[in-house]
Formats: C-alpha cells, structure tokens, sequence
C-alpha cells in the first residue's frame, strides 16, 4: 500500500508516494539518488547509512520512510556550503586522515556531528562510547577521534 511523503532533505521539499515498507535509507537511495548515504548491513549494527533527522543521528535502514514523514532531512550531501567549502566536521575527517576507504566515512561524519552537538567538549572516551554503533574496518580510530576533536573546535568558531 503506497504512502504519501513530504519532508526536507538538504533544505529541499520533497514528496513522494511510496511503499509504506520502504526503508529511509532505501528512499534516500533510490528516489532521490543521495548515494553518499550507503548501505552496510541492512541491521542498524554499522552505521554506514546514518543521516540527521531532525538534528539527530538516526540509522536510516532502521526506519521506515514514512517515520520521517514531515522531518528535516541531512544527508552527507547536504552538510558542505554552495560553493563547496565542507563543513567542519568533513574538513576535520580530511585534515585528520580520518578515513580511508570512506565507505563508513558519511555516516561517521553525521553521527560525529550529533555528538558534537550534545557533547561539545567531549574527551576521547566519550568519542569512542558515541560512535560504537558505526563501525570502521580501516583507519583503528585515532584518527577518527582526531578529526571529532578538531571537528568540534571548529564547530564552536
């Protein structure tokens, strides 16, 4: 049975009728083309396909599309300014080496923006304890934690 969606995905209104047992990160996917929002183990365990709903760090193959109906969107594609300058977080994530394959790397960087707005000066032991649910099979962390260090500094400018 098709649902009817309207919701803002990086700042643009976007409606749609789809399956109601169309996962978030599917629709993300596939209606609107935002593949930087990847798909990892389709369990809620990588974080691979994290995304702000709302501000908030949300795994997007938990949710049903239609949860987030009405909802302000933020995919990886929506962080960076119009004329390309990245977003702190991202610019963090590239000083710091903090990725490698960069498959992990959009939804890290989105839950690292969520931490940070909770925790604004966490330590490396909140880092790690916040971003446990997305998980790296390249870079051993540092330079992860590195990069939300910085990110953070620069978020707070």
């Amino acid at each position: 049975m098709p649902v009817s969606l309207s919701l803002t995905v990086n700042g643009k209104p976007s409606a749609a009728d789809v399956d109601a047992r169309t996962l978030l990160v599917d629709f993300i996917r596939n209606n609107l083309g935002l593949t930087g929002t990847h798909v990892g183990c389709d369990t809620g365990q990588c974080g691979a396909c994290t995304v702000l709903i709302d501000g908030n760090a949300v795994k997007a193959c938990t949710i049903l599309a239609a949860q987030a109906n009405g909802s302000k969107i933020t995919t990886i594609e929506g962080l960076a300014a119009a004329d390309g300058e990245l977003h702190p977080m991202q610019a963090a994530f590239k000083d710091c080496h903090g990725l490698q394959c960069g498959f992990c790397t959009p939804g890290m960087v989105l839950s690292a923006i969520d931490l940070v707005q909770r925790h604004p000066d966490a330590d490396e032991k909140t880092i790690r304890a916040e971003l446990e649910g997305n998980l790296c099979r390249c870079t051993g962390y540092q330079n992860i934690v590195k990069a939300v260090k910085q990110g953070a500094q620069a978020m707070r400018r």
